[in-house]
């Protein structure tokens, strides 16, 4: 079982504003790669196949807290902990570092849905067991300080 996953991006020209600093919006999209990332090194996808119709882990929560800038061409790790498993949701935390020193800090709160095309609808449905059984909550160690 895992509770954590590292991921090291290159912040892109096309990433930045006008001032050259990555755009505050890619902190999501960085977040988001991670997570798929996660769910790969796990043998899944993010999307989840079923017959008939699919699963899938729409986001229900997003947040991001930003220390210092990320600029072009910088490398940055992503660092995801999963900080709570709940047998249809997930939250994970997100540590963005810089040359070992934090610059944002993240968080996504996932559920897992079973789409009806016949209804168009979504409901909530317990998380896959062969997904559920290879995540665990991260030892509350693993969390820095708020600071």
């Amino acid at each position: 079982m895992t509770s954590e996953f590292k991921m090291t991006r290159r912040v892109e020209f096309c990433e930045t504003d006008m001032a050259g600093i990555m755009h505050f919006a890619n902190f999501f999209r960085f977040m988001e790669s991670t997570e798929h990332a996660f769910y790969r090194s796990l043998g899944f996808s993010v999307t989840l196949a079923k017959e008939g119709g699919f699963k899938g882990l729409p986001r229900v929560h997003a947040s991001c807290d930003f220390r210092a800038p990320l600029r072009c061409e910088d490398e940055v790790e992503v660092h995801l902990l999963v900080r709570e498993k709940k047998s249809k949701a997930l939250t994970y935390d997100f540590i963005f570092r810089k040359a070992g020193a934090e610059v944002a800090r993240g968080a996504l709160t996932v559920v897992c849905v079973e789409f009806d095309p016949a209804t168009r609808s979504m409901k909530a449905v317990p998380l896959p067991a062969a997904l559920a059984e290879k995540i665990e909550v991260a030892p509350s160690a693993l969390f820095p300080e708020k600071k």
